[in-house]
């Protein structure tokens, strides 16, 4: 144990490790200004207004992003959520089948199968990683079983090697969602291009937003059709636009809905777009030089990246205490004291699904009506020890604090070490309203 620092906690009165700005984010640089502007006075503010002669910021997002990850084809959409669900409507999840999703993630990525009918079958993530665990998926696949989501969870990633051997070996696709994991790398290729499909979100939190957005990418030109034709209400591009007259052509071979990315958010993609690698690159040179600095604190530890993932994208920094170290210590005490020594915010992981209150599919009114069937639902009926662990020994901050200074980096670790000092202090003050 650290010798204990003379300032008290800085939530129990004490003074802050750190009281300076943090970085911004987002981030809105004049070249992101400038398109939207262009995208404003461009008399085309959604892919279902007319052709006006130049490529929408739609497809030049699309394009660019597809290029980005080397695969032909790209479909932007409203948001992530949209993302998962034209992209397990194009691979037919629906009502009688299962997609294998993990335990601990955002509550979309079940909720988007439970809404088009089909049974979320939670499964644990590995311990090391936090991602989905390959053996566990294996053991929960059935004859239902239409995809098996594979999340790409906080600074690491799933075993993307023993992922595809899974699914060749069952003929069941892959859904990569990338979307706390965009531009990493798997032996130096990107993530999201070795499922069948990949989706990402491009919320505000994420290391590359417009605010709200999501998009998936596929190298399969059928695919490719049917996610258009998901998203746009069973339209897609026509080969021959024409200025003045409507882009997209009524087709209908599938029923879909309108998740259409306006030109404004996709301006904003594309801009932001440019700067990723750039932004990536800081990230990953404070995060290793936090990984070393906090490696000398007792009972601290982070988590590590697998053999394969040769490029990390740090979207959450998650730090664990040792579960004896927390003593029975909530880690939301920890998460209070960090935000209060270095005014910026921290987090809990994701709730296990098993136990999130936002993950409720028995209250739908979608659900079918009998009871053996309503009960595939109940989340409560999988358990998920090692999400659950995580789950009350880690805690995160966003990744724009890792844009920062060195001494940015430097505070973040006095600030861990200061809160492991002063544990038994925050056991004692349990209850108090500060």
């Amino acid at each position: 144990m650290t010798a204990v620092p003379r300032s008290p906690l800085a939530l129990l009165g004490g003074s802050p490790v750190h009281d300076a700005e943090w970085p911004l984010w987002p981030q809105a640089p004049e070249s992101t200004l400038t398109m939207l502007r262009q995208a404003a006075t461009s008399g085309r503010w959604a892919v279902s207004g007319a052709y006006t002669g130049t490529a929408s910021f739609e497809r030049r997002f699309s394009d660019a992003f597809a290029a980005y990850h080397s695969v032909p084809y790209g479909v932007p959409v409203t948001n992530g959520s949209a993302a998962l669900t034209v992209a397990m409507e194009a691979l037919g999840v629906g009502p009688g089948t299962e997609v294998i999703v993990p335990g601990l993630t955002w509550v979309a990525c079940a909720s988007a199968a439970a809404g088009l009918g089909a049974t979320p079958i939670l499964v644990d993530v590995d311990p090391e990683t936090l991602s989905i665990s390959a053996d566990a998926a294996k053991a929960a696949v059935t004859e239902r079983t239409k995809a098996i989501l594979v999340v790409h969870a906080y600074c690491s990633s799933a075993d993307v090697d023993a992922f595809v051997q899974l699914s060749e070996s069952t003929g069941i696709p892959i859904i990569e969602d990338c979307s706390q994991a965009h531009g990493a790398e798997w032996n130096g290729r990107k993530v999201g291009t070795f499922g069948t499909i990949g989706v990402f979100s491009l919320q505000q939190t994420k290391v590359l937003t417009c605010g709200e957005g999501g998009i998936a990418i596929t190298s399969s030109a059928e695919l490719y059709d049917q996610l258009q034709q998901y998203r746009a209400n069973g339209r897609r591009y026509t080969d021959r636009p024409v200025a003045g007259q409507l882009e997209l052509e009524d087709v209908g071979t599938v029923e879909g809905h309108n998740h259409s990315m306006s030109e404004f958010h996709a301006a904003v993609a594309l801009s932001q777009l440019e700067f990723l690698d750039q932004q990536s690159e800081v990230r990953e040179r404070n995060a290793s030089a936090l990984t070393a600095l906090l490696a000398a604190i007792p009972g601290v530890s982070t988590v590590p990246a697998p053999a394969g993932l040769t490029r990390r994208t740090y979207y959450d920094y998650i730090i664990r205490l040792d579960r004896e170290l927390l003593g029975g210590l909530p880690i939301q005490r920890v998460v209070d004291a960090m935000t209060a020594e270095l005014n910026v915010f921290f987090e809990t992981l994701d709730t296990p699904l098993n136990a999130n209150p936002l993950y409720t599919p028995l209250k739908s009114p979608r659900l079918p009506r009998s009871a053996p069937d309503r009960q595939s639902f109940d989340p409560t009926r999988f358990e998920l020890p090692e999400a659950t662990a995580a789950f009350h020994t880690c805690f995160a901050f966003l990744h724009h604090a890792l844009l920062g200074t060195g001494d940015d980096v430097a505070a973040i670790a006095e600030a861990v070490d200061k809160v492991v000092a002063h544990l038994d202090h925050l056991r004692s003050a349990e209850g108090d309203p500060r």
